[in-house]
């Protein structure tokens, strides 16, 4: 039987995705329809060349396997649509560019999406379905929980822990922490566009600005 492969969601985050997708495919060796998921839509379609159905219509194709790549910026609906795919059998996958750097002892979760120009460092461990945009960069030593997503540019020094569903904004600069004391970045924390971030950020919070200060809680 057939495996089939989807990019779920058809919006900006999903059709810059799609291409690493192909890009996935094809390094792998693997000859296979792709489709696009969107839940918006009553009837099959076609979006930059690729079929795109609603996830009810995916789920009921008679294949082996089923794999999907979550193209959701939202990570709380990231969150809820692998939950849903998870109970349905279906198979969480991740995808990277050709020019993806990857170094020693990289531990990835499944789910991860990896951006062209992306660099993974040594020695970090990445939780479930990790969106790591443009030019962004992840150094040495560092953690990286579920959910989270990086903006294109983003600079992630050397023993940083970035905890569940945190977003840092595109450009922001994160200074290197050490082994004995990380720099923290909480949960559901976001980093704002550009900000340069000296010291840790708890749960919850907006940062902004160089340094970066509280904006909200």
């Amino acid at each position: 039987m057939t495996d089939f492969y989807a990019v779920y969601g058809a919006a900006g985050c999903g059709r810059s995705l799609m291409p690493v997708a192909r890009e996935q495919l094809a390094r792998s060796g693997i000859q296979a329809e792709l489709y696009f998921i969107d839940d918006s839509l009553t009837q099959a379609t076609e979006i930059n060349g690729h079929p795109a159905v609603n996830y009810q219509t995916f789920k009921a194709l008679q294949g082996a396997n089923k794999f999907v790549l979550i193209a959701i910026a939202n990570s709380q609906i990231r969150e809820k649509i692998a939950q849903r795919l998870q109970s349905d059998n279906i198979q969480l996958w991740s995808v990277q560019a050709n020019n993806t750097i990857i170094m020693d002892e990289v531990d990835m979760a499944p789910g991860a999406a990896l951006s062209p120009f992306v660099t993974l460092g040594s020695n970090i461990k990445i939780g479930q379905c990790f969106h790591a945009n443009l030019y962004s960069y992840v150094e040495h030593d560092c953690v990286i929980g579920d959910y989270v997503t990086f903006a294109p540019g983003v600079k992630c020094n050397g023993n940083i822990h970035i905890e569940d569903h945190a977003y840092i904004g595109a450009g922001a600069v994160i200074k290197q922490g050490t082994p004995d004391e990380p720099l923290v970045i909480g949960q559901g924390a976001i980093v704002g566009m550009g900000a340069v971030v000296t010291k840790s950020v708890p749960p919850g919070v907006t940062v902004v600005g160089n340094p970066a200060r509280t904006l909200k809680k």
